[in-house]
């Protein structure tokens, strides 16, 4: 009845659309009747389930009744929904004659509300106000996307099709994490469990979003939560900001401490930040290099996080654990019965990786003919189980690490030549903390700032004396070894200052620490500032037209922040 009357009301350019949530087979003939008395047939009507009209986009949605309220979708269009509450006619139990009644009844009681709708300017002005609200939407540098509990996009603005690469026809009224592979949200989604619905609080967060070119970006997604009158959630609306080139010039420039968990802003550290970036978008094999705790594995993992493949499972192992009898079974699985004590299928580390990523950390280690297997992989893709004849094709991406150079594993015939060339495509050097050191005060706050967070402490300081011995110490473990030295430390400290015999003895011994460059000249504030702003804010090249070494220009600054000019 309302559809009927909605279009004898409307104007023609209107389009009006009626839907139930369960709507019966037939028009109820007092329907029918009731409505033959205004001079308008509905009987040529067929009722309509609400899934057939979630490819349209509408400006006004109208429940009738409690339970369409209740029970009413997040339609396409971000619409304004007006909720009237009538008394179902159809649900009257009573006579022939007062069911009748009913029915002319609601026809009535429909009929007033939708001529003052169109009559007395209510839906215009409803329309112009979404029409203006659209308009502003659409006009902001930042793209707007909007979907409901089940994750189903109705708001798609202008902005967010140039951001994303996706027109609105093709995301309105699906599922968002269909759209978007890997997902906008990243890590951060709140929809991921379908079973439960989260408790949302407004939050900012970064994300690395692939569109649909495959270019990679990174973005500033502030998130809310949408609410009805009666303050139910009923889905959640994103602004994304586009911040990959300010990204990359913090990078250029020297602002950038940390990258994916890794900590540092050494002009080192940051060209790998930025390598990891440039090669995460394909999926050519990385190889990194680097010594015992330089982070390789928190490269790699930087490397697929940044990645497509974000979403797919990060695989790794160490090459150089696996027990010699079991490396093959490990890396490719078996099946039952294959060999003695295999008492089950077996799924191997690379399928288990399948769509995702896999590190192989200490590659060298391998054996001759484990590198025959992994380089068939490589060529092919598919693997054999230990036992099998069943090939089974598998798509990963291959990172591999040592701490071994393997140019010189080559010459020592212990790495093949060919499985080197298809696993070194990419490489990656990482630095040791010795040519890194102006990371070792970041570095140190961090650790200090992690074992307080997480014993619910406050968090420790160093003296200027315990940070010049960490200075000049050589760090043959490198991060890992100064993340030990901390918990040490930590521990060994009764108080909220940590001094040098607190530190690991073999830190303060001197057959450990750099040698020093005989007695420096005395130093002035003014001097120092100049030579800072000359070598833009660069410690290591200042130190050195100082004529001291960074340790030194270190206590020196630490003792005097004043020296170091503002605009650094």
């Amino acid at each position: 009845m309302a559809e009927g009357f909605a279009r004898e009301f409307a104007p023609h350019h209107i389009g009006v659309f009626s839907a139930g949530i369960h709507p019966g087979l037939s028009i109820h003939p007092r329907a029918v009747e009731a409505m033959k008395s205004y001079n308008i047939d509905i009987s040529h009507q067929h009722p309509k389930k609400i899934d057939d009209l979630a490819e349209y986009r509408f400006d006004l949605i109208i429940t009738l009744c409690k339970h369409a309220k209740e029970n009413c979708p997040s339609f396409a269009g971000s619409p304004a929904v007006v909720h009237w509450d009538l008394n179902d006619p159809a649900a009257i139990q009573g006579t022939d004659a007062e069911i009748k009644e009913a029915f002319a009844g609601t026809a009535n009681e429909i009929r007033s509300l939708i001529s003052d709708l169109f009559n007395k300017g209510y839906f215009n002005a409803l329309v112009q106000q979404k029409t203006n609200m659209d308009s502003i939407l659409n006009s902001l540098p930042e793209g707007i996307i909007a979907h409901d509990l089940q994750r189903k996009i109705f708001y798609f603005s202008d902005k967010a099709a140039t951001l994303t690469g996706f027109s609105p026809s093709n995301v309105i009224g699906r599922d968002c994490q269909e759209v978007f592979n890997p997902r906008l949200c990243g890590s951060n989604c709140s929809f991921c469990d379908n079973a439960t619905i989260p408790e949302l609080q407004p939050k900012i967060y970064e994300t690395v979003f692939y569109d649909a070119k495959g270019l990679r970006k990174e973005l500033e997604v502030s998130f809310l939560p949408l609410n009805d009158f009666d303050d139910n959630v009923k889905g959640v609306i994103a602004s994304l900001k586009d911040i990959t080139y300010k990204k990359s010039l913090e990078t250029q420039i020297g602002k950038v401490k940390s990258f994916r968990g890794i900590i540092g802003h050494d002009r080192q550290m940051l060209q790998v930040y930025q390598q990891i970036k440039d090669i995460a978008v394909y999926d050519y094999p990385v190889h990194i290099y680097g010594e015992t705790g330089t982070g390789k594995e928190m490269v790699a993992r930087a490397i697929h996080n940044e990645s497509a493949r974000k979403d797919e499972p990060f695989v790794p192992i160490n090459c150089g654990a696996l027990p010699e009898g079991l490396v093959e079974s490990e890396l490719f699985g078996h099946v039952k019965g294959s060999f003695s004590g295999a008492i089950r299928d077996k799924t191997g580390r690379f399928e288990l990786a399948n769509n995702g990523t896999i590190l192989l950390d200490e590659v060298s280690e391998l054996n001759k003919n484990i590198q025959v297997k992994l380089l068939r992989f490589l060529q092919e893709g598919v693997l054999e189980k230990v036992g099998s004849e069943k090939q089974i094709k598998v798509n990963v991406r291959i990172i591999s690490a040592a701490n071994k150079d393997l140019k010189e594993e080559l010459k020592k015939e212990n790495f093949r030549d060919d499985l080197f060339y298809r696993l070194n495509v990419i490489p990656i050097s990482l630095p040791p903390l010795r040519d890194r050191k102006n990371d070792i005060p970041i570095l140190v706050e961090h650790f200090l700032n992690q074992i307080a967070e997480r014993y619910n402490q406050k968090p420790r300081r160093i003296s200027t004396e315990a940070l010049s011995s960490l200075m000049d110490y050589v760090w043959p473990g490198n991060v890992r070894e100064l993340e030990n030295a901390m918990q040490f430390a930590v521990i060994k400290c009764k108080n909220n200052m940590i001094q040098m015999d607190h530190l690991p003895n073999e830190i303060n011994e001197k057959k450990n620490r750099f040698p020093r460059k005989g007695h420096s000249r005395k130093l002035d504030g003014d001097r120092v500032g100049t030579i800072l702003k000359k070598t833009g804010g660069n410690k290591a090249k200042a130190a050195k037209l100082l004529g001291i070494g960074r340790a030194t220009l270190y206590r020196y600054l630490n003792e005097h922040p004043e020296a170091i000019p503002e605009d650094l």
